[in-house]
């Protein structure tokens, strides 16, 4: 079933409690520049965000090392309602690239990312017909209440960590700490997806790009974990993180509610 959304751009306070309240992960990212609402008869059924991850430059030239963070955007986070069919997500990002063409047309590409950790491989990115540009590692450790904590969010800890140690400038949490803390390491993948907005843009990506763009794309029994809190790392089954309760990650914020109903 198509649905007719009226999409609008909403404030980072509502989509973040509408985040809250959808996203399996409830932290907004901090370089976002548009947050798209979904709406259907006057209520929030989707939000779509719009920015660029932690190193905007960086991203774009490791696939295009002419580009710059001006030619992209990065979907950050996208959820909708539970009462909402699967497929509506690919209809929220056709939609997108919609709106990317007629407000934004200086922007070449439609980047993302499927977090191999959390158990995505990507499929709502298949299903909209994206380009699937390979996977690469990366690490986050899993507190003891199951909460998952990126490496560039341990200040606090390397602090404690480095006083437990008697060593200074520690830059990754040790095995004796983590072990004493209760700390898991794990690895797992990220899966990179693109999306050219122009035919220009669909021939840069197979002229002029480090990466081969391709729908040669993974599925579930592709995914890898890594527990690498003690050497040798060895193989696990996908860890069970959870946001109930956030007691780590500087980001967290208290939920407010707000009303999703009738917002304009």
């Amino acid at each position: 079933m198509k649905y007719n959304y009226e999409i609008l751009e909403i404030d980072r306070k509502l989509a973040t409690h509408f985040c809250e309240q959808t996203h399996y992960s409830p932290i907004m990212p901090r370089v976002t520049k548009h947050f798209l609402g979904f709406y259907l008869e006057n209520e929030l059924k989707g939000l779509l965000t719009l920015g660029h991850g932690t190193q905007p430059r960086g991203t774009i030239r490791k696939l295009f090392p002419s580009l710059d963070v001006k030619d992209y955007f990065e979907i950050g986070k996208m959820s909708m309602t539970e009462d909402m069919p699967r497929n509506s997500e690919s209809q929220m990002i056709s939609k997108t690239v919609k709106w990317l063409k007629q407000n934004k047309p200086e922007r070449k590409f439609l980047y993302t990312l499927a977090d191999g950790i959390m158990g995505k491989i990507g499929y709502v990115y298949q299903a909209a017909n994206f380009y699937y540009g390979g996977q690469y590692w990366t690490q986050v450790y899993m507190m003891p209440n199951g909460e998952k904590l990126h490496p560039r969010s341990t200040k606090k800890l390397l602090i404690e960590n480095e006083k437990f140690s008697n060593r200074d400038k520690l830059f990754w949490m040790t095995k004796d700490f983590l072990k004493a803390k209760g700390i898991k390491f794990i690895e797992g993948q990220m899966f990179r997806y693109l999306y050219p907005l122009s035919k220009s843009a669909k021939r840069m990506m197979d002229q002029e790009s480090t990466v081969e763009w391709n729908k040669n794309y993974p599925k579930d029994k592709d995914l890898i974990w890594y527990d690498k809190s003690v050497n040798p790392k060895f193989p696990i089954p996908r860890p069970n993180f959870t946001y109930e309760e956030m007691m780590y990650n500087p980001q967290a914020k208290n939920k407010n509610e707000i009303n999703l109903l009738g917002m304009f």
